[in-house]
């Protein structure tokens, strides 16, 4: 089976060399259930154990170039699963970002804490790992360089863009439409959509 990041590079779907390498580095077969580890380097949707299924290589490509992460960025993370990109993006962040990840199955939540810690993401600090769907949980002030939210949401928490910083950049889906944003001012939120893509759905209590 072609490597992976040879797939994802050779179909343009991976283009940073930022992206290149955190792909490289943080194996997508350490996040998933021994059975499927060797079905790591293909470009699917795999299980990742207590029902889920984690979610296709070249769709978190896609929000991540989308995203434009860069070292000593400060990012939030909504719907965790077993911590892959998650772990993606603590690696890209570097020792001077930081990653706030929300998964809110509990059995997942602790899967992914254990899988990130292999990196020492979380025991490093760049990782913190928190059960919840992110929205009202997190009471810190500090706010986020970006946004990625993994489950398909009906519309924009309103919590979410007020985290967002100025210039700072969201990917989430809405209603299986993959949705990019920007803040360009405290009133403005430009958006693109991208269609064709299916996602389970995120529960929210209220928007």
């Amino acid at each position: 089976m072609v490597p992976l990041v040879e797939t994802l590079k050779q179909n343009n779907y991976l283009r940073s060399e930022e992206l290149v390498s955190a792909f490289e580095s943080v194996s997508r077969a350490e996040f998933l259930p021994q059975e499927f580890e060797d079905e790591a380097d293909a470009d699917i949707p795999l299980p990742i154990g207590h029902g889920q299924m984690g979610p296709q290589p070249s769709l978190v490509a896609v929000m991540l170039e989308l995203l434009e992460i860069k070292e000593g960025h400060r990012v939030l993370v909504v719907g965790s699963g077993s911590g892959w990109v998650t772990g993606l993006i603590a690696y890209t962040v570097g020792h001077q970002g930081k990653v706030v990840a929300f998964e809110r199955i509990e059995d997942l939540h602790l899967l992914g804490q254990r899988n990130l810690e292999k990196f020492d993401f979380i025991k490093s600090g760049r990782v913190e790992c928190f059960l919840g769907e992110g929205q009202d949980e997190f009471q810190e002030d500090t706010p986020f360089d970006r946004i990625l939210v993994l489950a398909s949401v009906d519309g924009v928490p309103s919590s979410f863009r007020q985290r967002l910083v100025l210039s700072g950049k969201m990917v989430m889906p809405i209603r299986n439409h993959l949705c990019y944003f920007e803040k360009r001012s405290e009133d403005e939120l430009y958006k693109e959509e991208f269609p064709g893509f299916f996602f389970v759905p995120l529960i929210l209590k209220s928007f």
